[in-house]
């Protein structure tokens, strides 16, 4: 079987930012895979699962319901645990992409109130919710891409 690309970067070397991950083209349409890195893969401890759950819970929100809603086909975490993927449509750049990851973890940020769809009728595992620590982690990267994007896989 062929290596798939995510298992080709090098995850020792592999720091917090916002890459590109993939671009998939059918049919003239191309979507464009994100690797939103929160963590410095093997070297940092994994993120906290309900606190992962509460990103993706109100970042899914956001960009669902925001100006470029109709772009956005995902956005959820990381098997791994150290990040999250969002796939847009469009042959985007990160660089495309960086004012609406950040507009959305300031929207975590700023977030107050119930999750969104944290209820045993929306949600399979509803109650698996940490809001402290999803902003904990959400300033800590928003913190990182604002000082360095990182937009470049390292080589």
């Amino acid at each position: 079987m062929e290596r798939i690309a995510s298992f080709s970067v090098d995850h020792e070397r592999l720091l917090p930012g916002l890459y590109v991950s993939r671009r998939d083209n059918r049919d003239g349409v191309v979507v464009t895979t994100f690797d939103l890195r929160f963590t410095a893969p093997n070297r940092e401890p994994v993120m906290d699962m309900p606190a992962v759950h509460t990103i993706e819970h109100i970042g899914a929100t956001f960009l669902r319901n925001g100006a470029r809603k109709d772009d956005v086909v995902y956005f959820g975490p990381m098997g791994c645990r150290t990040g999250f993927y969002l796939l847009m449509f469009g042959n985007l750049s990160a660089r495309d992409a960086l004012p609406l990851v950040t507009q959305m973890c300031e929207f975590v940020l700023s977030f107050d109130g119930d999750i969104p769809g944290a209820k045993p009728a929306e949600c399979g595992n509803w109650s698996e919710q940490n809001l402290a620590m999803a902003k904990f982690y959400v300033k800590r990267y928003l913190d990182d891409i604002k000082e360095d994007p990182r937009t470049e896989y390292p080589k």
